[in-house]
């Protein structure tokens, strides 16, 4: 049983959901996707919402959602990927957990998503440059925000479990009564 719940930022398409499912499995802890709360809440896709009501609206609508999430019960939680483009989601994931970025180049989302036609900031005439734009602004963020970096590469979804899962446990986030909070970011692939 883990102390503190476990947050996962990162560009749509790196993983956050697939991954995080297996991670709360693995730690026996309840799993919540913010984006999956909010179509809930909205009775719509974000897409939908997006076209209706904008950016903004739905960032305020995440923000509400994130704020109540990272405050409840110890659990794993998938953000949305524009989630840290607001100061108070940033704060709030920071010191209410351990916040684990999956990083993931703009090339190899492009390849997972190149299909999906649900991802509303993705709807424009070159997706990979869209990509690598929203990389150049939140990558800064996502480091910022993070206690741990994980390239997600090519490993399999157990993979980057187990490799989370180490992280957790060498910042003593996984370990019964366990409250510290990791200091170090690790910025680069963990072997």
């Amino acid at each position: 049983m883990s102390a503190r719940s476990c947050f996962l930022i990162g560009l749509p398409g790196s993983g956050k959901s697939t991954v995080g499912r297996q991670l709360a499995r693995r730690v026996s802890l309840p799993f919540f996707d913010s984006d999956q709360v909010i179509e809930q809440r909205l009775g719509c896709s974000i897409r939908e919402f997006f076209e209706r009501e904008g950016e903004e609206r739905f960032r305020d609508i995440e923000a509400v959602v994130i704020d109540e999430l990272s405050s409840g019960p110890t659990c794993v939680l998938s953000t949305g990927g524009g989630s840290v483009l607001r100061s108070e989601n940033r704060e709030r994931l920071k010191h209410r957990g351990t916040v684990v970025y999956l990083r993931s180049t703009p090339e190899e989302i492009f390849r997972r998503l190149r299909h999906d036609r649900n991802r509303p900031l993705l709807q424009v005439a070159d997706p990979q440059q869209r990509l690598r734009d929203l990389c150049a602004v939140r990558d800064p963020l996502y480091r910022e925000t993070a206690h741990f970096v994980i390239e997600t590469g090519r490993p399999s979804v157990a993979m980057l479990v187990n490799m989370i899962v180490m992280q957790l446990e060498l910042g003593g986030s996984v370990t019964p009564g366990a409250s510290s909070t990791p200091t170090s970011t690790h910025s680069g692939p963990v072997r």
